[in-house]
C-alpha cells in the first residue's frame, strides 16, 4: 500500500514509516522542513515537502493522489502558540481530510489524544486550545460519513519505551501510558482493517496483542 503520512517527521510518524517500509508498503512522509528529508528516507519513506499551514487543498490533493490511505500525525504540541494550535491541530487536519476527499483517497486515520473533549483547568489554557482544536477536527470528520472512511485513534500518555505489542483499545478505554511504537503498530493494523471505519478509539498499553485488539473493534 501507498500510505501518505501528514506530519511525517514526528516521532510516531517516523516509527510508522519504518513499520510500513519493513513490511513492503510505500510510506510517503509530508514534511515542512526539507532538512528533515534524510531522517524520513532513513525511516524508509519518500519525503515530500509541503507546508500544511500554507498549502491549498488542490496542492495537497496532488501530494496524496494515488495513495491507498492517509494518516494525519501532525500536531503543534502543548508548547505552541494559540495560532499554531489552530492552524495545525484544526485547520491542517481539516485541509488533509479535504485533500484526501478531493483526491479520491477514502481511507483516513487521524491521530488525536485521549480526553480531548474534557475541560482543562484555566491555568493550562495552552492545553485547552490544543484539545479544542482536536475536538473540532473530530467533529469535522464525523460529518464526513459519505466522503471518507475515517478512524480516529486517541492514544494516552506517549512514551519512548520499546513497543510491547500489547494494548487496550476501545471507545471507553481510560487514559494511561502507551508507547509510540505501539501507536504506530495500531495504525498499521487499522489500515488493514476496514471494519474500524467510523470508530473513535482510545489506546493505551494493555494485555491484548495489537492485531487482536484491532479486530475486536471491527464493526
Amino acid at each position: 500500500m501507498r500510505i501518505v503520512i501528514a506530519g511525517g517527521h514526528g516521532k510516531i510518524a517516523l516509527r510508522l514509516a519504518r513499520q510500513l517500509a519493513d513490511r513492503g508498503d510505500e510510506p510517503v512522509a509530508l514534511i515542512r522542513n526539507p532538512d528533515h528529508a534524510r531522517d524520513v528516507r532513513d525511516a524508509g519513506a519518500e519525503p515530500v515537502v509541503v507546508d500544511l499551514e500554507k498549502a491549498t487543498v488542490t496542492e495537497l490533493a496532488e501530494k496524496v493522489m494515488n495513495a491507498d490511505g492517509v494518516v494525519f500525525a501532525a500536531g503543534a504540541g502543548p508548547g505552541s502558540s494559540a495560532r499554531r494550535k489552530d492552524t495545525v491541530d484544526r485547520a491542517a487536519a481539516v485541509l488533509t481530510a479535504d485533500a484526501a476527499a478531493l483526491a479520491g483517497v477514502r481511507r483516513l486515520i487521524q491521530i488525536s489524544a485521549v480526553n480531548v473533549d474534557e475541560p482543562v483547568p484555566e491555568r493550562r489554557r495552552g492545553l485547552g486550545r490544543l484539545r479544542r482544536g482536536q475536538a473540532r477536527r473530530r467533529r469535522d470528520l464525523r460529518e464526513r460519513h459519505l466522503e471518507l472512511d475515517w478512524t480516529i485513534l486517541r492514544p494516552g500518555r506517549l512514551t519512548d519505551e520499546p513497543g510491547t505489542g500489547l494494548v487496550a483499545l476501545g471507545p471507553d478505554v481510560e487514559r494511561a501510558e502507551v508507547t509510540r511504537d505501539d501507536v504506530a503498530s495500531v495504525v498499521v493494523a487499522l489500515l488493514d482493517e476496514p471494519g474500524t471505519v467510523g470508530r473513535t478509539l482510545n489506546l493505551v498499553n494493555g494485555e491484548t496483542p495489537v492485531v487482536d485488539a484491532v479486530r475486536a473493534m471491527s464493526s
